[in-house]
């Protein structure tokens, strides 16, 4: 957001001086979505299933099965949270937007029309 701060005029002037404030850099988010909604669920099903899997096979094959659990970030791209967060991602994606006037962001239906030009 780009600010200006308006600051008393030193005596004898009678203009006010503009100072500017820092300009804050667009933050970079974290992208987590995938490329489909169904891509997205099979790297779910993978995570789930393989953290559930290796502690259901502990009783059976012991604790050497939780070392599948790990492998279960790389299906997830981080955490269940993360995996989460990518899902609204993948489903928010090209449906909303966000649109910032005077300093102030809201989020909006995207417009089809904008897009195909």
């Amino acid at each position: 957001m780009n600010t200006v701060n308006i600051v008393k005029p030193p005596e004898g002037t009678k203009s006010p001086v503009i100072a500017p404030t820092a300009i804050e850099a667009p933050s970079a988010a974290p992208n987590f979505a995938s490329k489909s909604v169904p891509r997205h669920l099979a790297r779910g099903v993978i995570g789930f299933g393989l953290i559930i899997g290796s502690i259901a096979m502990v009783p059976v094959a012991g604790p050497a099965t939780l070392l599948a659990a790990p492998l279960a970030l790389i299906a997830f791209r981080g955490c269940p949270t993360c995996w989460m967060v990518g899902l609204a991602q993948t489903i928010s994606r090209g449906r909303l937007e966000r649109q910032c006037v005077d300093g102030v962001c809201t989020l909006t239906k995207a417009d089809p029309a904008a897009k195909a030009t």
